[in-house]
């Protein structure tokens, strides 16, 4: 019994000698902290832009302030912020209103609160369109009735009230209920000309244009293979000459008919009081949206929100990217992605397959290997100068000067295209691809090869039937690696096709439907230029949380399609099988 006491002593004091670092306990502690550390940052980094993404477009109530200086001002509040204010800040204000700030301020422990106010009405003259006011600034604060918000084309949102509507220079309407009805009635219909005399404008003589480009390219063909003062030229030279005199009464009908329908539209406007007294007349047609915001319910609210949404998506972006959508850019973003990953999944599982299957391990493969893994930690910007040397100027050069030489010259294929961003961005993600398909192939057991053998199939049948099958939830997970880091990327496409504006959508109705050589907007290159290259950065920023929202969306869309197919994959060649 003595003994069986004093070797339980033994083993309580053996195990409180014993560290917690041979138990593990504050390793578990460790590695859990830390996943919980990242799971917040991640979550409050998608929550900062979840909340400041998603209420960019909800509409507010105009407020009109009157500061003490006499100067009236009206605008959506954008920002509060509180500072302390220094001495100087109340050297401006008269004698009273110095002594009542003071006192404002040292009542509230010497800090005051500082607003952003959205004021608008920017024009030719007038490029400022927010104002920063400090509480001890405002004398008093009014929420007038017909207070309203028009969102212009151009020059961004106007703030005032209506205090007539004119059809050409007379007024049909001179107060605020009638001139807001008029509005109503007319504005859909104006909108709808207008649209009507610029899509004519589009199809039309665009159409001519293209016409007369095609016949000038080709005699300037002509020119380049016979001679200049070759029978040949000078017959191409007589055909275009009739082609541009048969088209130019065409052209002038279609420029009177659109004018036509530009001056009618045009007709109408709304003439709208500032918050200091000024009157202004906007034309129905360079409005896009107006609502009085003082009279909205929250229906109402919801609706325009909605309504603004659905212009993010589905319009061209306008005013410098600040205003209208982004829908030429979700869609050079997603077909970017697309034909990057097509373009970067075979040749990734055909490096790994042989990699793996076909090349005799040593020290050549090794240093292969070290080598893909090196790539990988390459800055992506050196993938764009690579791109814009090899893609664009060496082979999209070459083809100018072999198939497109009568263009030059204006490139065709030398220049920035989507077809060159998507093999940079192929190459930038490749690493990752074979490194994750390597991995796939090695984890099929080599019991499953033999048995392959032994039926008496060969090679590739036994890689084809058995080894890519089982691989195939491993070479989805390089796919979605790849789709989460190439969609992100800014630095090479701007080298190599990325544009501010591209009005020519790189897939549209027209055959050959993909144009490989036209350039194209990415939503990673839009929040850079309007985050960082906006004139108006305090415009900007709500749309840099916007459009960052949009784009953390449709990575994990594409990421999630991947996902499910992975899944699917599994299931049926890895469990069921």
């Amino acid at each position: 019994m003595a003994d069986t006491t004093g070797t339980k002593m033994k083993r309580r004091l053996t195990k409180r000698k014993s560290s917690l670092f041979a138990r593990g306990e504050s390793m578990v502690w460790l590695t859990g902290a830390a996943l919980v550390v990242s799971i917040a940052m991640i979550l409050g980094l998608l929550g900062i832009v979840l909340v400041r993404g998603s209420k960019t477009f909800w509409p507010q109530e105009l407020k009109s302030i009157q500061l003490v200086d006499g100067r009236s001002l009206m605008g959506e509040l954008t920002r509060t912020e509180e500072y302390k204010p220094e001495r100087h800040v109340f050297e401006s204000l008269r004698e009273g209103d110095r002594e009542a700030a003071r006192k404002l301020v040292s009542g509230n422990r010497g800090r005051s609160t500082r607003y952003l106010w959205r004021t608008g009405n920017r024009s030719p003259t007038r490029r400022e369109g927010f104002t920063e006011v400090s509480d001890f600034h405002i004398k008093s604060e009014t929420f007038p009735e017909w207070a309203v918000t028009i969102e212009r084309s151009e020059w961004g949102r106007f703030y005032g009230e209506p205090v007539a509507f004119l059809i050409g220079d007379e007024k049909a309407a001179t107060d605020p209920a009638a001139a807001w009805a008029l509005f109503e009635k007319h504005h859909d219909d104006a909108t709808e000309l207008w649209e009507e005399a610029a899509q004519l404008e589009e199809d039309e003589v665009g159409g001519l244009d293209a016409l007369f480009e095609e016949q000038r390219l080709r005699a300037k063909s002509v020119e380049l293979e016979h001679g200049k003062d070759s029978p040949q030229h000078a017959n191409a030279l007589e055909t275009f000459a009739a082609f541009e005199a048969s088209q130019g009464a065409e052209r002038t009908r279609l420029r009177a008919v659109i004018e036509k329908m530009r001056a009618e539209a045009g007709m109408y406007s709304l003439a709208m009081r500032t918050s200091d007294g000024v009157e202004e007349q906007v034309r129905l047609v360079d409005i896009t949206r107006a609502y009085a915001a003082n009279r909205l319910g929250f229906t109402q609210k919801i609706g325009i929100y909605i309504a603004r949404w659905w212009e993010f998506l589905t319009a061209a972006p306008r005013e410098a990217n600040l205003e209208g959508g982004v829908w030429p850019a979700i869609l050079g973003t997603i077909v970017l992605t697309m034909f990057m990953t097509l373009l970067v999944v075979p040749f990734g599982v055909l490096g790994a397959l042989y990699l793996r299957e076909y090349a005799k391990q040593g020290t050549l493969v090794s240093l292969v290997r070290i080598a893909v893994n090196n790539l990988a930690g390459v800055p992506s910007i050196v993938f764009g100068i690579f791109g814009l040397g090899f893609f664009c100027y060496a082979i999209g050069g070459s083809i100018d000067q072999v198939f497109f030489q009568e263009s030059l010259p204006n490139p065709t294929f030398g220049k920035g295209a989507i077809i060159w961003a998507s093999l940079t961005l192929a190459l930038l993600t490749l690493p990752v691809v074979i490194v994750a398909t390597e991995e796939a192939l090695s984890a099929v057991p080599n019991s499953m090869r033999e048995g392959s053998y032994a039926c008496g199939a060969s090679k590739w049948q036994t890689i084809r039937r058995i080894v890519l099958p089982r691989a195939m939830p491993g070479v989805m997970t390089g796919m979605i690696l790849a789709i989460a880091r190439g969609a992100g990327e800014v630095a090479p496409i701007m080298l190599v096709g990325a544009a501010k504006m591209a009005p020519d959508l790189p897939v549209d109705a027209a055959f050959p439907f993909f144009h490989p050589t036209r350039g194209f907007m990415h939503l990673g290159f839009h929040i850079y230029d309007v985050g960082f290259q906006s004139n108006n950065a305090k415009a900007a920023e709500p749309l840099v949380f916007t459009t960052t929202l949009l784009l953390i969306g449709i990575v994990l869309l594409l990421n999630l399609v991947a996902i499910l197919i992975r899944a699917r994959l599994r299931r049926a060649y890895l469990e069921g099988g």
